[in-house]
């Protein structure tokens, strides 16, 4: 699959909101015998961070932001209907995420693609206060919390919630995993605020998750991020 090239084709038909374009290509793909998997992490999670990118930067209208991210949601939506399942790791995920559109679909593909990857996912999205994420994670104990945001306004509050969840001792061996646009612009943003698992992309991030039920990141392995992204992913 030449990710670049179909990049450069579905990119005008998300921002003009061309659903039945966009869906044409996908499908002329699939025919061709791409994975709908490869297809979220080469080509789907890379455009949404560009449209992110442009939109936050003033170089995209509010109206094609508004197009691109439903229609990408859409072909999201479709792809995780075609992934394989892989057996159940045993492991399970809670995953909350910033209010934005934007994070909430990049989210939404993290959350489809541990699924797949054999992880029990809770996707809780976003607008979630955090006393009531932290009464969930205090009452379902899970093997790993997932917190994304694109925005640099959140991030004071997920470190208030990792100190707290630090503080009281809850879920001792629970990992706590942070991904998303601020954390990929602010250098050793997720090692200050006590993550022990952060990294750019969803194949990055679902690599670096603990395959140990009963063990959280030590202090050395802690922050998968920019220098130990390309180990990951090789």
């Amino acid at each position: 699959m030449n990710s670049e090239a179909m990049k450069e084709r579905l990119f005008p038909m998300l921002v003009t909101g061309d659903r039945m374009g966009a869906r044409s290509i996908i499908n002329e793909y699939l025919e061709m015998g791409a994975c709908p998997e490869d297809i979220t992490h080469e080509c789907y999670w890379p455009l949404l961070d560009m449209i992110n990118t442009l939109y936050r930067e003033d170089k995209m209208a509010s109206l094609a932001h508004h197009y691109a991210t439903r229609l990408l949601r859409s072909l999201v939506d479709q792809a995780q209907a075609g992934y394989t399942q892989k057996e159940a790791r045993g492991r399970s995920v809670m995953l909350f995420c910033g209010a934005t559109e934007v994070d909430d679909l990049a989210a939404q593909m993290v959350a489809d693609l541990a699924e797949a990857d054999g992880y029990s996912v809770s996707f809780g999205g976003g607008g979630v206060s955090w006393d009531e994420i932290m009464e969930e994670v205090n009452s379902r104990t899970p093997d790993v919390l997932l917190l994304f945001s694109s925005a640099a306004a959140d991030a004071p509050n997920i470190r208030i919630l990792i100190d707290t969840v630090r503080d009281i001792g809850a879920c001792p061996n629970m990992q706590i995993a942070v991904g998303g646009g601020v954390f990929n612009r602010a250098e050793g943003l997720a090692e200050e605020i006590g993550a022990d698992v952060w990294a750019r992309t969803p194949r990055e991030l679902i690599a670096s998750l603990e395959s140990q039920a009963d063990r959280r990141a030590t202090p050395e392995q802690r922050t998968v991020g920019r220098r130990r992204g390309d180990a990951l992913a090789a």
